[in-house]
């Protein structure tokens, strides 16, 4: 039987996918493209409503081979199977299978049921983790990947459906984590990048504890393993066993993802954010003091329910102040079913936008001035490709994550391989991304 798969959404639905090709490969069945395929996976993303909407429309393409008689089943898992089962068995019709957020593990089952069209729901309990989780194929055809710690999340942000989807936090066993990270070192994989809702809490529902720096540190022993690198942490639970293990592993990136989302205590309080504007402060002077070399990134929320016009300058202030290294900003989307869908004084979308390109403005100037700053030093970087018709390779710093942050262009004289880590010097850069050249 041949299977194609389409992922959509986050980095952790990706590693949700991955697992499910594995499967399939343990189950003999031949993955391969849409054209070609007997059954059509899409695992979907709902996080937001342009997400949903994308969801729908790759559903509905799918569906069409159906009707030319070229596909015999589709399969929708992920997020929208969680959230909106009931609806996709309404509404698209030519959906075989669904297939829950904590019942990938089912999906052998969910494609055969599907290839003799026969309608089935597979939508267990948000308990526990799914059963077969070790095992990998790797789909980034790039010498990174992604390794998945936890699932759910405790938070409840009141703007965030995802804990509503993916249930609480669970914290995957250390042993079935490394063994997955072996088996990507062993795929060729150099760069791993450590991702859960939130990372910074592993372990602490399994084991009692935090265990994240020991995770880490057991991860860099793993031979071919390069660079490791801490995406999701939430500011509140970064404490100083991390910023040490950060400090002093030379396998563990000197950069972090920190959502802080807001600056103003008032809005922090309504999106049930557990700091305030000074800890967020300290907690960055402190992360400098220790590793003055580090990278931060963060996301910002604009046009959150309250946001009034003398707060979004705050967080302009904020920005200024702070000079985050990497910065993402998204408006504000009222997602039902999540608290602040219902809170009153909501902000026009007009607003919302105006607001969201005077941050973006903002942090390209100071992105400017930091690629300006980096000309003429030498930074490793991490090759990711050729590109033939400009006769320059392709790579990422240390303070770039992959598909979201800056590039490294810069001419070689010698032939790279994928994966490989150089030095290169900084000679100019074009708007975010940094021009250089290998230094022998």
């Amino acid at each position: 039987m041949n299977v194609a798969f389409i992922s959509l959404g986050c980095d952790k639905n990706l590693s949700d996918s991955e697992h499910m090709l594995f499967l399939c490969k343990k189950a003999g069945i031949n993955i391969t493209s849409e054209d070609e395929a007997d059954v059509i996976v899409v695992n979907t993303c709902c996080f937001i409503e342009t997400a949903l909407e994308e969801s729908i429309q790759n559903i509905i393409e799918a569906g069409k081979l159906k009707e030319t008689g070229k596909l015999s089943g589709l399969v929708v898992c992920g997020c929208m199977s969680e959230r909106y089962a009931s609806d996709i068995r309404r509404d698209l019709p030519e959906v075989d299978a669904i297939v829950g957020t904590n019942s990938y593990d089912k999906i052998v089952e969910a494609i055969m049921k599907a290839a003799g069209k026969e309608q089935t729901e597979i939508v267990n309990s948000q308990e526990g983790l799914p059963n077969d989780t070790v095992g990998r194929i790797t789909s980034t055809g790039l010498p990174y990947d992604y390794l998945k710690i936890a699932e759910g999340c405790d938070k409840r942000c009141t703007y965030c459906i995802i804990p509503y989807l993916r249930g609480n936090y669970r914290s995957r066993p250390m042993e079935d984590i490394l063994l997955e990270a072996k088996q990507l070192a062993d795929a060729g994989i150099t760069e791993i990048d450590i991702i859960a809702q939130e990372t910074t809490l592993y372990g602490t529902d399994l084991y009692g504890k935090k265990r994240l720096p020991e995770l880490l540190d057991e991860i860099a022993k793993i031979d071919g393993i390069e660079w490791i690198r801490i995406l999701y942490c939430y500011p509140e639970s970064i404490d100083d066993d991390l910023i040490e293990c950060m400090a002093t592993n030379p396998k563990v990136l000197h950069y972090i993802d920190m959502p802080i989302q807001h600056c103003n205590d008032y809005i922090l309080k309504r999106m049930n954010r557990r700091i305030k504007k000074q800890e967020i402060l300290d907690l960055i002077e402190k992360l400098r003091e220790r590793i003055p070399d580090i990278m931060l990134r963060t996301t910002l929320i604009t046009g959150f329910p309250g946001e009034t016009e003398e707060m979004h300058k705050e967080m302009l202030d904020f920005i200024r102040e702070v000079k985050f290294d990497r910065l993402g900003a998204f408006t504000y989307s009222r997602e039902k079913g999540t608290p602040a869908y219902d809170f009153e004084d909501q902000i026009d979308e007009k607003v919302k936008k105006k607001r969201l390109d005077q941050i973006m403005t903002l942090q390209q100037s100071i992105n400017f001035t930091n690629n300006k700053e980096l000309i003429g030093s030498t930074m490793k970087t991490f090759v990711e490709g050729f590109i033939p018709e400009k006769n320059l390779y392709a790579g990422r710093t240390y303070g770039d994550a992959p598909t979201i942050d800056n590039y490294v262009f810069f001419s070689s004289d010698i032939e790279l391989i994928s994966g490989k880590i150089v030095d290169v010097k900084i000679t100019d850069f074009k708007d975010y991304d940094l021009l250089g050249e290998l230094v022998k």
